[in-house]
């Protein structure tokens, strides 16, 4: 699609914004994307602030500061990397308000409300599927977009915009691919779980897309993925790929079971989603050659070494959620006036550029990015499909 005036302004703006400073930075491996991070660098507990910036426009950022009778870490991480966000800006677009949801829907509701009455036009969060819809069920009807960060995409909707990573968006990428290297019939082996059961029905709507068959759904329960992975084997010669759509702390058990079943690699391309970006899963054996999409990393690197300066630690991998938000939140406001977060502005077509590349919100709530697909080899990844620089 032609880009018009607005659009390519707006474009601007953002990789301004979102992307300032990437250039000089080198690049680095990265870990993988979710709600994990580094266990052995939590982020520094921050001072409690009730809002960053100064403004004109009111922006509530929801996260899970606490937990229990204790802090976050991956909640105070985003708070951290929302106030680097504020930083980069120039800090006068807007004045984010800073709320904790307590890690429950009762304190998603309350923070919802607490922020809608202290005049915030957009709402940010919160991170749990769960608070997201206690938060919608507020700010819906007060007329407050959400832009929130759980992956679950049931509960996108118009004015319910998820800025996550999905699964959906995954499994597209690396279908579309390996249909584009000549692959033509697919296996599935899956844990049974929910994040299986989503990626299994995109594998299978994305196959039929491209036409691939799909030979066999192989479901297992913790640990007895042996006989599922025999039965894949026993396939032979009527699959060319095998799907596997695993969290990275289970991928040693499932290479293991690879081995022994003697199911090689070198026959059958193994593709799966970006949470195998893990040092954990790159240095199995059985998955050397492997191919999975994931988002570029240039933009995260240059991201975590400008947090790491201001904080003296890692950020959690779902940090530049928080980052990106707030930097869009900035960049509309600065840009669009009183339309910055009406429906039209956030669906765009032509997207934005964030820390993790492309991305764009469709009017369903969900959202497309640009992703590349990698290869694992000798324990790091290689880039066979660069991320598109546009959607």
């Amino acid at each position: 699609m032609p880009k018009t005036p607005f659009a390519a302004g707006r474009r601007f703006f953002l990789r301004a914004a979102l992307l300032g400073g990437a250039a000089t930075l080198s690049a680095c491996s990265m870990t993988g994307l979710g709600p994990s991070e580094r266990p052995n660098a939590p982020p520094p507990a921050a001072p409690d602030a009730a809002s960053f910036g100064s403004g004109p426009t009111k922006v509530a950022l929801i996260l899970p500061l606490t937990q229990g009778a204790g802090q976050s870490a991956v909640g105070l991480s985003m708070r951290n990397a929302a106030e680097l966000a504020i930083q980069d800006s120039g800090g006068n677009d807007i004045t984010l308000i800073v709320k904790d949801d307590r890690s429950t829907p009762d304190g998603a509701r309350d923070a919802t409300q607490g922020a809608i009455g202290e005049g915030a036009a957009l709402i940010l969060g919160p991170l749990f599927a769960a608070d997201v819809r206690a938060a919608a069920a507020v700010a819906r009807p007060a007329g407050k977009p959400i832009i929130a960060f759980s992956t679950d995409l049931s509960i996108a909707s118009r004015g319910v915009y998820l800025l996550s990573f999905l699964v959906e968006g995954y499994v597209d990428r690396i279908v579309d691919y390996a249909a584009g290297q000549g692959k033509k019939s697919v296996a599935i082996l899956a844990p049974e779980n929910d994040y299986a059961n989503v990626a299994t029905a995109a594998l299978q709507q994305a196959a039929a897309r491209r036409g691939l068959r799909v030979e066999l759904i192989e479901r297992y329960k913790p640990g007895a993925v042996k006989a599922s992975v025999a039965r894949v084997a026993a396939l032979g010669p009527q699959i060319d790929s095998l799907f596997i759509p695993e969290q990275a702390a289970a991928m040693p058990e499932v290479a293991q079971a690879l081995t022994a079943a003697g199911l090689d690699s070198r026959k059958v391309q193994i593709l799966g989603t970006g949470l195998w970006n893990d040092p954990r899963v790159l240095s199995l054996p059985a998955l050397q050659g492997a191919w999975f999409a994931t988002p570029d990393t240039a933009g995260f690197t240059a991201f975590a070494q400008r947090y790491r300066a201001k904080y003296g630690a890692d950020p959690a991998r779902v940090a530049t959620l928080a980052y990106d938000s707030v930097s869009l939140a900035a960049a509309l406001a600065r840009t669009q006036g009183s339309r910055a977060y009406s429906d039209d502005v956030l669906t765009n077509p032509t997207g934005f550029n964030g820390a993790d590349g492309v991305f764009r919100f469709r009017a369903d709530g969900g959202n497309e990015r640009a992703l590349a697909v990698v290869q694992i080899s000798h324990g790091a990844t290689s880039v066979i499909s660069p991320a598109p620089r546009s959607l």
